[in-house]
């Protein structure tokens, strides 16, 4: 048994057992994959996967049980390497920050210029994509620390932190009728074209639980990923938007209105995510506490092991 086996089982699963792509992703051979596979199993005397013909269907029994155990070693073997990089250079090295538009936008600005502040040898990477990819990337350690609103709380795999909570907002062109509309009700917002967040972005959940509960069905006319294309749209009065209340800034958005619909929707969170069990070095616990105080090393440490 070798570690390159045990990579190829854990690439297996993560490429839904297409094997060229497992060559792919490790920079081998397809045979070469499949005479490590057969090897493996030669060597533990049980069939790990499902065959029919030569494609691989899936996991047996036993396959998937050696599938959790190769991911604990392969996740405790990174840990070694992170924790000499600890010791042998405490305060330089890399550190990937998966999130979303919306918060590398909003939300990281102050924390992130803290810590370049703080640990300017430290190279940092923001790689903007879905929730969903965020935990993904967290759950394949390809990410250090994971900040969106949605999914994070759903990956088994991931330990998930309230960070801060935010309301979305109505946005309208200045002069428009819903700035003298008092009260702001949903009925009234319905009564126009809507632009918003993508499905699964920035609380869009929330926004349409919350009209559906109110048995209305709004014209959504256009969505986006971030509230910067949103406000574009509306300023150019091809709807109303609902962003993000922190996504509006009274000094560059001078030609929009931001209505409160506190009352209206209800709170999100947004929350930042570790993979459990991974080790991380000090300064990424540093990043953590400068998002949230409360947030210490200590806090994490003990919710992540």
């Amino acid at each position: 048994m070798n570690f390159q086996q045990l990579r190829i089982i854990r690439e297996t699963l993560r490429r839904n057992f297409n094997l060229t792509e497992v060559a792919n992703a490790l920079y081998t051979s397809q045979s070469g994959v499949s005479k490590h596979i057969k090897d493996l199993e030669d060597e533990l005397g049980v069939e790990l996967f499902v065959r029919r013909g030569k494609r691989l269907l899936g996991l047996t029994e036993p396959g998937k049980e050696l599938a959790q155990i190769v991911e604990r070693i392969l996740l405790d073997t990174a840990n070694i390497k992170r924790l000499a990089d600890q010791f042998a250079k405490s305060d330089r090295g890399e550190m990937i920050i998966a999130t979303t538009h919306t918060q590398a936008r909003y939300a990281l600005p102050i924390p992130v210029k803290a810590f370049r502040k703080e640990f300017p040898d430290v190279h940092l990477v923001l790689h903007q994509g879905t929730p969903r990819e965020i935990a993904g990337m967290l759950n394949d350690g390809t990410a250090d620390i994971g900040i969106a609103t949605e999914a994070l709380e759903e990956a088994p795999e991931v330990v998930s932190f309230p960070y801060y909570s935010w309301h979305h907002g109505v946005i309208v062109p200045k002069g428009h009728a819903l700035e003298t509309t008092v009260p702001l009700t949903l009925e009234k917002i319905a009564e126009w074209p809507i632009i918003t967040y993508s499905e699964g972005f920035t609380g869009r959940p929330t926004i349409d639980a919350t009209f559906a509960d109110a048995r209305l069905a709004p014209d959504i006319v256009m969505a986006a990923l971030d509230a910067d294309v949103i406000k574009t749209y509306v300023e150019i009065g091809l709807g109303v938007g609902i962003v993000a209340s922190m996504a509006f800034d009274k000094e560059r958005d001078v030609n929009l209105s931001l209505l409160d619909a506190d009352h209206l929707f209800p709170q999100s969170t947004s929350r930042i995510a570790v993979r459990r069990g991974r080790f991380l070095r000090e300064f990424a616990y540093r990043f953590i506490e400068l998002c949230a105080p409360e947030l210490t090393e200590k806090i994490v440490r003990a919710k992540s092991i």
